[in-house]
């Protein structure tokens, strides 16, 4: 495959997902979409040799994150966002009320443990493919997840003791 195509059967084949990962790790719609822009441009204009469609989907998803966290770090990130996109992001994804109140919980915890419970149980990757994904070690990636796992158990625990015991189950 030459670069137009690689670009495209990419953007074809995992657009959506890159969009749900931009979108659960900044939270803006609007944000998301500029950030699947950057990343299908960038592998669009760096010739990149993939060994399979798994290498080019953890490639996709390994430099959403890295400009996800790059625009929480620019200046002109806000934490605030218009009402009128807050009631889009909402129908677009049609999530239950114990999903987005789990979304925001998870949004949340420090990144590090939002990654790799966003990565496991939204994306489906194993640990051992998150810490390929993330550059780090299988056994620090458990450690995140289960981690995580605690620190948001906790945290719906805290907040509500009904709302929270269907979501606490799963976890």
């Amino acid at each position: 495959m030459n670069n137009d195509s690689t670009a495209l059967y990419a953007f074809r084949k995992y657009g959506n997902t890159v969009l749900r990962a931009a979108f659960a790790f900044c939270g803006s719609y609007a944000e998301s979409e500029d950030i699947v822009q950057d990343v299908f441009l960038s592998l669009h204009t760096s010739p990149k040799t993939f060994n399979d469609d798994e290498h080019l989907k953890a490639w996709l998803l390994r430099v959403t994150i890295n400009k996800c966290k790059n625009l929480k770090r620019s200046f002109r990130f806000s934490r605030t966002c218009s009402i009128d996109e807050l009631e889009q992001s909402e129908a677009i994804y049609e999530i239950s009320t114990e999903g987005r109140e789990l979304r925001r919980q998870i949004s949340e915890l420090p990144r590090k443990y939002a990654e790799v419970i966003f990565l496991h149980y939204y994306e489906g990757y194993s640990i051992k493919e998150i810490a390929g994904i993330l550059e780090k070690n299988e056994n620090t990636v458990g450690s995140l997840l289960k981690r995580g796992r605690e620190k948001l158990r906790a945290e719906l625990e805290k907040e509500d003791e009904s709302c929270g015991e269907t979501i606490i189950k799963t976890l």
